[in-house]
Order: C-alpha cells, then sequence, then structure tokens
C-alpha cells in the first residue's frame, strides 16, 4: 500500500517537503474499510507567492479506485509553518507521523525546529477537539465507536504532549502507559470491523465518567508542565521558509 501512497504522492503538482499518513491508520485503529489520510507540506513556485494572483496555498485531493480511497491534503510551506506557531496538535501530529511516504532533508530539518514550537497551550486544541468529539458521539444514533476513540486518543496525546514535550498520536501507543481496558476494547473493536461500529449504549455513563476525568487530568497536567508559554522557533521557521523560496525559482 505504501507503493501506491507513494505513487499518488508523486502526482503532487508541487514539490512535497514531506508526505505522511494520518488518521486512524496513524491513531492506531483503521478499520479494514478504512480509507488512508495523507497529510503533508509542499513548496510553491517563487512566481505564485509573489505575483499578483495567490497560488494554490491548499492543495487537497480525493482519490476513489476499486476500494482505494485516498484523501490527500497539503498546505504551501508559508501557511504550514504559521500552523506550527500556533497552537495546532494537527499539524505537529502530521509531522512527526512515523509513517512516511515522502520525505525530504528539510521534513527531517522542520522537525527539530518544530520542538520549539510547542508550548503548554497546545493542551486547549486538545481540549477543544475532545469536547466536539465527545458531542458527536452523544448525539449520535447509533452512537458510534470512531468518535469515542478520537476523544480518548485526543486527551491522551494532549497529556503525554504537557508530560514529555513529545508527540504521540497512536492511541494503542499510547493505552500501553494509561492501560485502560475499555479503551483497548474499543481499539479491537474498531479494527475488526466497519467504519461504523456501534457502542452498546449502556455504558454511555461510564464513558462520559472517563471522558470527564481525563479532562480534568489534561487540566492540571497543563498548569503543572514546564513547557514554555510562546513557541520559540520562529526565526529559524523564517529562515527555512526563506531558503525553500530562493530555491524555487520556476
Amino acid at each position: 500500500m505504501m507503493g501506491r501512497l507513494g505513487e499518488e504522492a508523486a502526482r503532487h503538482p508541487f514539490p512535497l517537503i514531506f508526505a505522511t499518513i494520518s488518521g486512524a491508520h496513524l491513531y492506531g485503529f483503521p478499520s479494514p474499510d478504512s480509507d488512508y489520510d495523507l497529510r503533508g507540506c509542499h513548496v510553491l513556485p517563487l512566481r505564485d507567492v509573489v505575483g499578483l494572483d495567490p497560488g494554490r496555498e491548499t492543495v487537497e485531493t480525493t482519490v476513489d479506485d476499486q476500494g482505494f480511497e485516498l484523501d490527500l491534503v497539503t498546505h504551501d510551506v508559508r501557511k504550514f509553518f504559521g500552523l506550527l506557531l500556533k497552537k495546532n496538535g494537527y499539524v505537529l501530529e502530521q509531522l512527526y507521523s512515523p509513517l512516511v511516504v515522502v520525505s525530504s532533508p528539510e521534513h527531517e530539518e522542520l522537525k527539530t525546529i518544530a520542538r520549539g514550537c510547542v508550548t503548554k497551550h497546545h493542551s486547549h486544541h486538545y481540549l477543544g477537539f475532545a469536547e466536539t468529539q465527545w458531542r458527536l458521539f452523544e448525539k449520535g444514533r447509533p452512537r458510534l465507536v470512531k468518535p469515542l476513540l478520537y476523544v480518548y486518543r485526543v486527551l491522551l496525546t494532549g497529556i503525554h504532549l504537557m508530560r514529555t514535550g513529545e508527540i504521540e498520536a497512536n492511541l494503542a501507543m499510547l493505552n500501553d502507559q494509561a492501560r485502560l481496558s475499555h479503551v483497548a476494547d474499543l481499539i479491537a473493536l474498531k479494527r475488526n470491523g466497519p467504519e461504523t461500529s456501534v457502542l452498546d449504549d449502556h455504558k454511555l455513563d461510564f464513558h462520559r465518567g472517563e471522558y470527564e476525568r481525563l479532562c480534568a487530568e489534561l487540566k492540571t497536567v497543563h498548569e503543572s508542565c514546564t513547557l514554555p508559554d510562546v513557541p520559540r522557533a520562529r526565526g529559524a521557521l523564517n529562515d527555512l521558509l526563506v531558503r525553500l523560496r530562493l530555491r524555487s525559482t520556476t
């Protein structure tokens, strides 16, 4: 499958700094019928950023070919670097995804620089996303396992980030430390069933309690963590951006 993903990435209209697998495959709970989410960062040619007409800051492509489904989204380096300077956990997870389809020396440099983009306020990203997914799960009829897994995934990722300063988006690996048997059961249900696997309603109160407990834990580790309040990598990102632009003259 990596070969097919590489072929699709090679069709991208602009040079790629990186392209990695995100979504359920990164998070450790793909269903047999899960599609592939490919995310990355591209470099627009100089003429597309200095002319009157703006270039394609974001490129989105979908593929549906005989059971192979792909959703590819990449951002130009300026937009991607700007997102890194905000409390945006998505771009950090994409950058540090171990499921690499396309890489480059600049990808490795960016991973080093982006360590200076992590702040204690990334906790707000994970709390907000968890709240959105919990509401989606709670209002669903029937209630699906997928949004509930996202709730656990983002909260445990946020807690891990506040404690270590490191990104870990794979729920199964996070649960090796958390040791939550109900999370392991949900992962197994999702991996072995369809994308629309359903949760028994009688377990709702238990999971609501766990959601509230993990939210409280994330808020607690936010208060005690030693991560900086603001990113420290703006200068290094600007330097890399300028070098990339100067190389892209066609």
